[in-house]
């Protein structure tokens, strides 16, 4: 063949990311092609459009299907340059004088046929050399797309833990549940109010010795997320390595490296998932029950483009769903303020939870509607909300927006609103505990109670 035609067949057979022949061709929007792996890694992080690495086109597709003919092109290729290798001189069976075309998988070695049927290697598995070098590719391929899936999972594991990590940081923050010491490098309660009782002092001293602990399991889970991010892009490096050796190599090369590629994939490190212990605090419904008023709701807005809960399902669920939709079908929104305006003193109510899709409660200033898409950010509500995803659900409160490592209430919730220390408390009636208490001097406007709820 001309020597200018095998240079643009081999031109066009080539990667150029990596300037090797294409391993499980993939193409993309505008027409260049490149091999999966490299493709992979190339857009790994990228933000979306992501851009061709040749011409620098932008282009949204992340899903990618085998180019069949030119994984077919590829093999040709690679077949002839096998070939030429076995037909030269050096490579002829010193014993028999002829190629050695078979593949022994228990030597992995190359015989030819004669050696292959001898006394030594009779007893021994043989596969035609083509045969065995195109199975043996199909595995290490198999093999980069599993290790691939797991380092995303893994990415996902650790970008779960670092958010974690970050809420968990926040929430001491914004809470005061735990501040550091530099002396001791310990953490301690230093959320104080005139109005703790000794069981909320005691409850609270609790959550300093839990928080400490689950941060400190959660720094263990990122360095072993981390440590196997580690070992599985050296392995990866490796696969890819091995991708471009000639396929006489790969044959002998390959077993080791297949078993040690599985080995690496076992035992992935999960994220942790930390959730704080619920305790009963003695006469905390006695407490506020001396506060209690009944609550008329009215002035209903109905509303599917509220986007607290959506925003918030983003926050919590991201890592898992980076190509779904979160909330592929639209709930119904109901928000509802109280008729009471409250400006000084003590009000404790409660409301049922348990038929609700999602929820918030707690107070707001008085009728922020034009503020309902973005409650996140408003600073205008106090509230506790709960998000499901699938059979998941997560609690947070808002002004800021913090995450509750508590488990969902079921039935009643209660409401104490101290206008005197301009604080809101959220409280789980069945177990009489405290879910949320938002720090003193943080309302210093009129509020009245609030609602929403979604239903599909």
């Amino acid at each position: 063949m001309d020597l200018d035609i095998l240079q643009a067949f081999q031109r066009e057979i080539t990667c150029a990311i990596c300037v090797h022949n294409l391993i499980d061709p993939v193409t993309i929007g505008c027409g260049h092609s490149f091999c999966r792996p490299c493709l992979s890694l190339s857009w790994e992080g990228a933000p979306n459009p992501a851009h061709c690495p040749e011409c620098r086109e932008p282009s949204q597709q992340r899903k990618f299907k085998t180019n069949i003919v030119l994984k077919n092109l590829v093999s040709v290729a690679r077949k002839a340059s096998l070939w030429q290798f076995l037909s030269s001189e050096e490579q002829m069976c010193g014993t028999h004088k002829e190629k050695k075309k078979m593949f022994c998988e228990v030597d992995r070695s190359l015989m030819c046929s004669l050696c292959s049927n001898s006394q030594e290697h009779g007893a021994h598995r043989h596969c035609p050399v083509e045969g065995a070098a195109a199975d043996q590719r199909a595995k290490l391929e198999k093999q980069m797309r599993s290790l691939w899936d797991k380092i995303q999972e893994n990415q996902r594991n650790l970008r779960e833990e670092q958010i974690m990590i970050n809420h968990w940081m926040k929430l001491d923050s914004d809470t005061g549940i735990c501040a550091s010491s530099e002396k001791n490098d310990q953490h301690r309660i230093c959320r104080a109010s005139p109005v703790l009782y000794k069981e909320e002092e005691k409850h609270l001293e609790e959550l300093e010795r839990e928080s400490w602990n689950i941060l400190q399991q959660l720094k263990r889970s990122v360095a072993q997320i981390n440590q196997k991010r580690k070992q599985l892009k050296e392995m990866h490096e490796e696969l890819m390595g091995m991708c471009h050796k000639p396929d006489e190599e790969l044959l002998q090369d390959l077993g080791a490296l297949l078993m040690r590629s599985e080995s690496v994939q076992l035992h992935m490190p999960r994220p942790v998932r930390p959730e704080l212990s619920v305790r009963a605090i003695t006469g905390l419904m006695d407490r506020y029950i001396r506060y209690r008023v009944e609550i008329s709701f009215h002035n209903e807005v109905s509303n599917q483009h509220i986007r607290l809960f959506d925003d918030l399902r983003d926050f919590t669920f991201r890592s898992h769903s980076q190509d779904q939709s979160l909330n592929p079908e639209k709930s119904n929104y109901f928000a509802t303020w109280g008729d009471q305006v409250f400006t000084a003193g003590k009000y404790y109510w409660e409301l049922d939870v348990d038929d609700s899709w999602d929820w918030a409660l707690g107070v707001s200033r008085d009728y922020p509607i034009r503020r309902l898409g973005t409650m996140l950010v408003s600073g205008d509500m106090f509230l506790l909300a709960c998000v499901r995803q699938d059979n998941q659900y997560t609690l947070w409160t808002t002004s800021p927006a913090i995450p509750q490592f508590v488990e969902k209430p079921v039935g009643r919730v209660g409401m104490y609103l101290d206008l005197q220390c301009g604080s809101v408390s959220f409280v789980n009636v069945a177990k009489s505990s405290l879910i949320w208490k938002c720090r003193a001097g943080s309302l210093c406007f009129p509020v009245r109670p609030f609602v929403i709820t979604g239903h599909k």
